[in-house]
């Protein structure tokens, strides 16, 4: 059986709990030592200090031939033997010993020169002193220990949930939420002094809504200039088609077509920007509607080749026939997704694989896994690392950046990964793969509430 531990409790807080057990044992140890040290030389010295005196009693009545007195003997049965030789040597001694089953501190000292005579003093109390007082440590420092462990660990816990607040926070954010915000409580009143968790969350809300503020401002900036040049290039589009035909005039209408395009495409990142897409679902055949979207690319002229049929991965389309696209469906699928956007993200993957790379540029369908490669110099590397961005081309190449743009903000809305990367034997290589189940929120129409 695994025990899961909360979300809270990373390894922050592991290492706070441990560092705090160490440093508690460790403290712990080291008074209890010095209490033990302490208690333990203050009770044998009394014992030590009485067996001595008895002795020197003893020693007096000996020398002047009176009677020993209670617990003075010559040589008796249970003094140890290294203190007997120490006494026959001509010094005095004490040792703790085992006498007749209980603790006993013995005294001895020379008595005749070949005899010793020692003294033993119970010190079964002191003993039993000492190991109480072991016992009292004992428990004392386990219920010190986990009383700071629990306080200690309340105090780490309110910390680490406010760090995982603010990162679930900065995640959000990372993924679009950009209304997304901490909101400590500690950070909004004012007499209450800040600590570090509360900077960073300010920070961290601050840093949000400047973002925020900056990005809804180039929102706002790119769609109405791309409504505002709607109107003058349907006029411009109208006029261009009264001009008398020419070459002049067939730069007119491409230009003009371009701008039109440019414009259509900016108002379309614009909506995507807003997050407010919904999907129109319906049940299609990938195969069909690869194949369907290539016809209509091609025969709009976009990839500059007569249309093509679809046929399996072994004869593929277009390869007999000088066709710009090659079809191979490896294995076909239904899917339930939005038609309309999905046959914009192919349609912009086949134009950028065109206007980018080289021939021959090959779709594959299997399953729910589409991949359009082309055989050309490949992604850049700003490309494959970060993903597609505005505005943005290297190497002299054509366009405005926005193709992949929008299949990618179109890809996100459907729910599906797009990923990009270069072939090892070169080439281009975006794949597409389309979830199993649609986004929540799915069904409805654009705009809808």
């Amino acid at each position: 059986m695994k025990f899961a531990l909360p979300s809270w409790a990373g390894p922050l807080a592991v290492k706070a709990a441990v560092f705090i057990t160490v440093m508690c044992c460790a403290l712990a140890a080291l008074l209890g030592i010095l209490v033990h040290v302490s208690v333990t030389n203050q009770t044998v010295g009394q014992s030590r200090d009485l067996a001595l005196s008895r002795l020197k009693e003893a020693t007096t009545a000996f020398e002047s031939g009176d009677s020993l007195g209670w617990g003075a003997s010559l040589d008796p049965p249970g003094l140890p033997a290294s203190l007997r030789t120490l006494a026959v040597g001509g010094e005095r001694g004490t040792m703790v010993a085992e006498y007749r089953g209980r603790p006993t501190m013995w005294a001895a000292g020379p008595a005749d020169g070949e005899r010793a005579l020692a003294v033993a003093v119970d010190y079964s109390q002191s003993a039993h002193t000492i190991e109480a007082l072991d016992t009292a440590i004992l428990w004392s420092s386990m219920l010190a220990i986990g009383a700071t462990l629990l306080v200690g660990a309340v105090a780490v816990t309110r910390v680490t949930r406010r760090l995982h607040t603010t990162a679930q926070v900065a995640r959000r954010i990372t993924a679009g939420d950009l209304d997304a915000r901490v909101d400590d409580p500690r950070a909004k009143q004012p007499g209450r002094p800040q600590d570090e968790v509360g900077a960073v969350a300010v920070a961290l809300d601050s840093m949000a809504s400047s973002l925020q503020g900056k990005l809804l401002s180039e929102q706002r900036f790119t769609a109405d200039v791309a409504h505002e040049l709607r109107t003058p290039l349907t006029g411009l589009h109208a006029a261009a088609e009264l001009l008398p035909p020419g070459r002049p005039t067939e730069l007119v209408r491409d230009r003009v077509a371009a701008l039109r395009t440019l414009t259509e495409d900016l108002l379309e990142i614009s909506r995507l920007d807003t997050g407010r897409e919904r999907l129109e679902l319906d049940t299609e055949e990938l195969g069909a509607l690869a194949m369907r979207v290539v016809r209509v690319t091609e025969a709009s002229g976009t990839l500059g080749a007569a249309p093509v049929a679809g046929t399996s991965a072994a004869a593929p389309a277009g390869s007999a026939e000088g066709t710009a696209v090659t079809i191979a469906i490896v294995r076909d699928v239904r899917v339930e997704t939005d038609r309309r956007r999905l046959e914009r993200v192919l349609g912009n993957l086949l134009a950028n694989a065109h206007r980018h790379g080289r021939a021959p540029v090959t779709l594959t369908v299997d399953g729910p896994v589409v991949t359009v490669r082309d055989h050309g110099d490949g992604y850049p590397e700003y490309l494959v690392t970060h993903g597609p961005q505005r505005f943005r081309t290297e190497g002299g190449a054509k366009g405005h950046g926005l193709g992949l743009t929008i299949a990618a903000g179109q890809a996100e809305v459907l729910g599906a990964r797009l990923t990009f990367a270069n072939a090892p034997d070169g080439g281009a290589v975006a794949t597409l793969t389309l979830p199993r189940t649609p986004p929540t929120g799915a069904g409805l129409p654009d705009g809808a509430v």
